[in-house]
């Protein structure tokens, strides 16, 4: 029997529901970091290399929508079904803020200066808070004409861009104004919008199409027919020579960017695939699943098994506050917990 090249991804546990949305922060003096969100109302920051648990953010009562850290990874954020959109240390696990909403919070974004959050969700409003003054009344922007599915900061946060659950199309807003400047349409809904890290690009995915358009421009650049409906999508950061996208099949698939033909199609999770991100450097990409497990993929040569093993990176079971001294493991690739466990990387 011949062997066939087979990826072997680190599993990573600790959530006991479905994992809904991703968050890798840029690199940092201490690494880089993952952030999930599931539905099991607790985010969980991890080292985005080994995908080592460093802690478990606890407060919100509902459902975890959305999730982000800001560019040094020194506060996350999460959007809930408990209508509120907190912010953390992400040091200590403390809450910092926490803004109530009328309705479920289904998106949240730090601004790339890390001093305003946005966030958006059932209400149709899109809402900017001032970090530096939380007090200070916060800013809405023009009525969404839906209900808001995914936000995000452009042009140096000039630009806001935001897609909608119940219909189609991306939308694009003056910051200044606050008014729409932009629609780059759609058949269906945008579940996924990603703008690439030298922000040329907007990825986005609807129904079973992936699609590419020109960040300054708005001009459809690329867009491709997928096997099956995609919720995620994510462009290969470094080189933008690739891309990926998950979706019901369970199947995580990698995909040349210039042609759209599939390269690879790595299989292990066991219900359908709700977000994909590649790391900051383009080494790894990271899968969240309805099977309550975040996989993380490397992107470079796959190694020979005749069947997929796993190498796993358990998360807390129990849920424990991140603090100071666990932090100060996490560059190591291991967490030494209170209880005095210690885990190293397989």
């Amino acid at each position: 029997m011949d062997k066939k090249k087979i990826a072997v991804p680190l599993v990573c546990h600790g959530h006991s529901r479905p994992v809904v949305d991703l968050f890798y922060s840029p690199v940092t003096l201490d690494g880089f970091f993952l952030i999930s969100a599931s539905k099991d109302s607790s985010p969980m920051l991890r080292n985005g290399e080994t995908g080592d648990w460093i802690g478990t953010f606890e407060g919100h009562k509902g459902a975890v929508w959305s999730v982000c850290l800001d560019t040094n990874a020194l506060r996350a954020a999460s959007g809930s079904a408990d209508f509120t959109a907190k912010v953390w240390n992400a040091l200590t696990g403390d809450i910092l803020h926490s803004f109530e909403h009328k309705h479920i919070v289904r998106a949240c974004a730090f601004s790339e200066d890390t001093r305003l959050l946005l966030t958006g969700g059932i209400e149709k409003v899109l809402r900017i808070y001032d970090l530096n003054r939380p007090e200070a009344p916060l800013r809405e922007v023009d009525k969404s004409p839906g209900s808001v599915r995914t936000v995000s900061w452009m042009h140096s946060d000039q630009t806001l861009l935001s897609s909608c659950t119940d219909m189609g199309g991306v939308r694009l807003w003056d910051v200044r104004s606050g008014k729409i400047v932009q629609t780059l349409e759609t058949k269906s809904p945008v579940t996924s919008a990603e703008v690439s890290q030298d922000g040329r690009y907007i990825t986005t995915a609807d129904g079973a199409t992936v699609k590419f358009w020109d960040a300054d421009h708005f001009g459809l650049v690329k867009s491709y027919n997928m096997p099956c409906t995609v919720e995620s999508a994510s462009l290969e950061p470094k080189y933008g020579n690739k891309f990926i996208a998950g979706g019901e099949d369970m199947w995580v698939r990698v995909f040349d960017f210039h042609t759209g033909d599939e390269t690879a199609c790595n299989k292990g999770h066991h219900g359908p695939v709700h977000c994909v991100r590649f790391s900051p450097g383009g080494e790894s990409y990271a899968s969240g699943s309805e099977d309550g497990t975040i996989r993380i993929w490397q992107t470079g040569p796959l190694t020979d098994h005749e069947e997929t093993k796993s190498h796993a990176a358990n998360g807390s079971v129990g849920k424990v506050k991140v603090s100071v001294e666990e932090v100060s493991w996490k560059i190591g690739g291991f967490h030494i917990a209170e209880e005095g466990k210690t885990k190293e990387k397989e």
